[in-house]
């Protein structure tokens, strides 16, 4: 049987890392409706998927990781609610005392635990190299690097394999140094910068440092510094700029300057060794080139010494897409110098693309990352809801 699209794309490099943008407690299903949709379009696409990953199977898939983050954690406990219930009454009744706060974070973290078991036969035959998931920290605790670590100690410490998300603000970067020194594997996502993510691969070095002084066991640490591609290239702030300089942005050049962004600091971290390494999230599909939509965040990072982390109807678009088409390396390929010298004129895209286009003390205010810290917030907020009905 040939190799499906996604395989193609994993080998185009060997330190490639094709991660699930989900919980995991969702695959068997989203497989099982896959399958409904394409099973007879494609005839071996049950088989393309278990080589992929299989959650009751051996751990010799091509998966290496999960991430997740407060929406899709919410959008888990919305497909299956009876999952969780009995838990939560359980937690509700052993706890009276807990406010709705504490025990939706316990249940959070419970989803994570629960995702890790899935992962923990990949995250034991790779050495302690892949099969981690993502558990993020509370997003109201975004400029508390104090708060986030105690967070990130408690929800490490539910499996081996589950990896701390912090955000890519100033006092969560903090915090990502110290959970290096500490040993603790991070991801750092509410990022969309270059400084941002030169910052990371900055602290991360410090952490390592302090960890060697400490005596610190790294066996099962890393850290990825995130560029969210298509939050990035979908905010508002981006075609008001571009419009206030009679400035119209095409879908193309929307997609390219996410990569930009992202091919950018991937030659920095190339350049300067550092030890975080890139991952690229919040994929989106497009532009259409010729009549064909195209999946340009998969496409153009092809053969990247780092993580693509790709939604599930990302996937799924892809494998149809790309079933018959060679996928090759294109991580160092160049932006179209035109389209480049034409986002540069935009301020909004000069910030996250130059060096210093972005100060850390302001991190926290730049668009997105408001907009998107307040959306986890928002889906924060539902979760302690649907939590605190479930104890009753």
């Amino acid at each position: 049987m040939s190799e499906s699209a996604l395989e193609r794309l994993a080998r185009c490099s060997n330190s490639s890392e094709i991660w699930w943008d989900s919980s995991p407690l969702v695959y068997s299903r989203w497989r099982s409706e896959v399958l409904e949709r394409h099973g007879q379009r494609l005839r071996h696409l049950g088989e393309h998927l278990d080589r992929f990953f299989h959650p009751e199977g051996p751990p010799y898939g091509y998966l290496r990781g999960s991430t997740t983050n407060q929406p899709i954690t919410l959008q888990a406990l919305e497909a299956d609610p009876q999952a969780l219930a009995p838990w939560v009454r359980e937690m509700a009744q052993a706890h009276p005392g807990w406010p709705v706060r504490k025990l939706a974070w316990e249940a959070f973290t419970e989803m994570a635990r629960r995702g890790a078991e899935l992962l923990h036969g990949i995250f034991e035959e790779s050495c302690r190299r892949y099969g981690y998931i993502c558990c993020q920290v509370d997003p109201r605790l975004n400029d508390n690097a104090e708060a986030m670590v105690a967070q990130a100690v408690e929800a490490h410490a539910k499996a081996p394999n589950i990896m701390i998300k912090m955000p890519g603000t100033r006092a969560g970067i903090e915090g990502v140094r110290e959970l290096t020194a500490m040993g603790i594997p991070t991801t750092v996502t509410l990022s969309f910068s270059v400084p941002q993510l030169i910052a990371v691969g900055e602290a991360v070095e410090k952490g390592l440092q302090e960890a060697a002084r400490r005596g610190t066991g790294l066996s099962a640490w890393r850290c990825n510094g995130v560029m969210m591609l298509g939050r990035f290239e979908d905010h508002p702030e981006f075609k008001r700029q571009a419009g206030e300089l009679g400035l119209e942005l095409s879908p193309a050049e929307l997609r390219w300057a996410g990569i930009a962004v992202f091919k950018r600091a991937y030659a920095i971290y190339k350049e300067r060794g550092y030890k975080a390494k890139l991952l690229a999230a919040s994929m989106r599909l497009g532009p259409t080139v010729d009549g064909r939509e195209r999946i340009w965040h998969l496409e153009k990072l092809a053969g990247a010494d780092a993580v693509l982390t790709i939604f599930p109807n990302i996937i799924e678009a892809f494998l149809l897409a790309y079933d018959e088409e060679p996928i090759c390396s294109c991580i160092e390929d160049p932006v179209p110098e035109e389209v480049l010298r034409k986002l540069l004129r935009i301020p909004y895209f000069r910030q996250a693309y130059e060096e210093d286009g972005l100060r850390a003390e302001e991190f926290d205010t730049y668009p997105p990352i408001v907009a998107t810290a307040q959306s986890f917030t928002e889906a924060m907020e539902q979760f302690e809801a649907r939590i605190d009905a479930m104890r009753g």
